[in-house]
């Protein structure tokens, strides 16, 4: 796959790579799993060689033995005596970035806190000892959020403040998945809507999907439901280590809020008990979902509702999480079915989350959400507001322009205007058509 739009961060490690002549660099890459970390980490920025170690669940001796190989390998060095502590090894390493000029990836470096913990006690000591007399650029790359921003952002942590730079990649925008669509000679604008409802944005499914030569929907749920494929674990295979023994009502709560049900009250009716801590867990620790308030609501408001923010784990708890006894059944024509016929209604949502980066792409408002009030009442899908030219937009979104309805949208505004007098005020009708008009 072609290596797309990642100019800034690529930027950011050119820097940091030609800053390690001076001194050793390190620096933080965080992002979701399947973001593209790794390509990233892995690009061709540097002259020097690149070590990669990445930490699987293996005894720490076995990890020495597969790291001294790739030393070995691209520092064409010798190491003799056997190493079994990762301390000793890496201790090896700094006293090589004393001659040799290298980088050094690790990847999924928060499994050392499973592995041996004081590795990172050991690593902020060699490292503070020896940063000034070496030249390697070091990279930590780790994709569960909760344990790298505790590695790196807890003060009572060792490795708190080591990092010269830190990169939290994130998926590819709308335009980029344009262009891969063109590219591959695939582009319309149902086609571009079904790929950021199927993909959003993210490196590892976009990959799988040209592999397979998908790029409409049919041939995307194709490729996702089948009995090889990895979408089918994908859910579990992203979220239980993270989420750990209580895993299962994390699920349910997501499997709920992908189905539409997406205030806290709602929740908690059907479950039965408190989720609060649990909200909470998911929107700050794992950066799973994110809290949205309408556009006007006071700081303090309790008026709020959840949404996935990654767009295929919003598809996999809405149709394949909540089918597992089809998928076991091995009833995948049934599953096909049931999502062929609800996708339309599942994809709405996706339009305003669509139209609303396009508009935050503009970098015209200040603000940009959406607005509803008490008990979901005349919910508006956008708005956006320019503060400082008191300048208001009111947008309704449909799939089908048909169903747009301009008289509706104005009655539904009358008490959000009312607190902007002094505005500006645009009311616009927006459907699949008008994607390219936000794409020029």
């Amino acid at each position: 796959m072609k290596f797309y739009n990642r100019e800034n961060e690529l930027d950011l490690l050119i820097k940091a790579d030609k800053l390690k002549s001076k001194k050793s660099i390190m620096t933080l890459l965080i992002g979701r799993r399947r973001v593209g970390k790794t390509t990233l980490a892995l690009q061709n920025y540097s002259k020097e060689q690149t070590l990669y170690f990445f930490i699987s669940k293996k005894s720490e001796q076995l990890l020495c033995e597969e790291f001294i190989d790739e030393i070995e390998d691209k520092l064409e060095t010798k190491i003799f005596g056997k190493i079994t502590k990762f301390e000793t090894l890496f201790e090896y390493i700094i006293e090589l970035g004393k001659t040799k000029s290298f980088n050094l990836v690790i990847d999924e470096f928060q499994e050392f806190l499973k592995i041996n913990p004081s590795i990172y006690s050991s690593i902020q000591k060699l490292w503070d000892l020896n940063k000034d007399k070496t030249n390697i650029h070091f990279i930590a790359c780790g994709s569960i959020y909760s344990l790298m921003k505790k590695i790196f952002e807890d003060k009572k942590e060792a490795l708190f403040g080591r990092c010269d730079f830190k990169i939290d990649l994130k998926p590819f925008k709308i335009p980029v998945l344009k262009e891969i669509l063109q590219d591959n000679k695939s582009y319309s604008k149902e086609n571009l809507l079904d790929f950021y409802v199927l993909t959003g944005g993210m490196a590892k499914y976009i990959e799988l999907f040209i592999l397979n030569d998908s790029f409409t929907l049919e041939k995307m749920i194709e490729t996702i439901i089948n009995p090889n494929s990895i979408f089918l674990e994908e859910g579990k295979n992203r979220l239980i280590e993270e989420f750990g023994k209580d895993y299962g009502t994390y699920f349910s709560i997501l499997s709920l809020i992908a189905s539409s049900k997406t205030s806290r009250s709602e929740i908690e009716s059907i479950l039965e008990r408190n989720i609060s801590g649990h909200l909470t867990r998911l929107e700050n620790d794992y950066n799973v979902i994110k809290s949205i308030k309408p556009i006007n609501a006071k700081v303090n408001s309790k008026t709020q509702k959840y949404e996935i923010v990654d767009n295929f784990l919003s598809f996999w708890f809405r149709f394949i999480y909540k089918n597992q006894s089809l998928i076991e059944a091995e009833n995948f024509t049934k599953l096909k079915e049931i999502i062929n016929r609800d996708i339309s209604t599942f994809k709405g949502k996706f339009l305003e989350k669509l139209f609303i980066e396009l508009l935050k792409k503009e970098e015209k408002y200040t603000t940009i959400g959406s607005y509803w009030e008490r008990n979901h009442q005349n919910e508006i899908d956008i708005v956006a507001i320019n503060s400082l030219e008191k300048k208001m937009l009111i947008c309704e979104v449909k799939l089908q322009k048909k169903r747009l309805n301009y008289n509706e949208l104005l009655l539904k505004s009358q008490k959000l205007i009312q607190e902007y007098k002094d505005y500006d005020i645009k009311y616009k009708l927006l459907s699949i058509g008008n994607i390219d008009d936000y794409l020029i």
